[in-house]
């Protein structure tokens, strides 16, 4: 069987990915996902996931499937990156505040033998309940969301903050477990 890398540095990837493969490598990629300024297509968060994915290929010596992901928070055709400071995570907060937005992940797996390489995204709804000021900057101050897209991390957020939920909920955390099983399956 060959060696399964992780190109990603992220502790709840690591988690989900662990719930389908028993044993795989983790190798940080080399590559800067800045999309705030840019309006969200799946071609572009599909190039993402692709370019993190590349960007280790050259430091594996035997034969591997690299697995790589990037995941987005959109609001209308608006990306919601990861806040820079607690006031960006407020504004991002703020926007989606009781309204209903979207959550992307692409997952690319690549065979370093053959460079065949599968692309698939997952979308999931996500609707805020209409919240306090109070209670958005409760969440900032104690979980410093500052390393996730949209300013939140769906599994630490407090009782009472969503409403609902619409798909699957690993893909709201950041990676889409029944996604990547299946393009597992698919290129081997």
């Amino acid at each position: 069987m060959k060696k399964i890398i992780l190109a990603s540095t992220s502790p709840r990837r690591k988690e989900l990915l662990s719930k389908i493969v028993s044993e795989f490598e983790i190798i940080k990629p080399d590559y800067d996902e800045n999309v705030e300024t840019k309006e969200f297509s799946y071609n572009l968060i599909e190039e993402i996931a692709q370019k993190k994915g590349l960007s280790v290929i050259s430091k594996i010596s035997c034969p591997a499937l690299i697995i790589s992901a990037d995941t987005i928070v959109i609001y209308g055709s608006k990306i919601l990156g990861k806040p820079k400071d607690f006031n960006e995570a407020k504004q991002m907060l703020t926007i989606l505040n009781g309204k209903t937005h979207k959550v992307v992940t692409s997952v690319c797996i690549i065979n370093n033998e053959n460079n065949k390489k599968i692309i698939k995204s997952e979308t999931s709804e996500v609707t805020f309940n209409n919240l306090k000021e109070e209670e958005i900057e409760n969440y900032i101050n104690e979980y410093k969301p500052y390393d996730k897209a949209g300013s939140y991390g769906i599994q630490e957020l407090p009782d009472g903050f969503i409403k609902e939920i619409k798909g699957d909920y690993d893909n709201i955390v950041g990676f889409p477990v029944k996604l990547a099983k299946e393009i597992l399956k698919e290129i081997k």
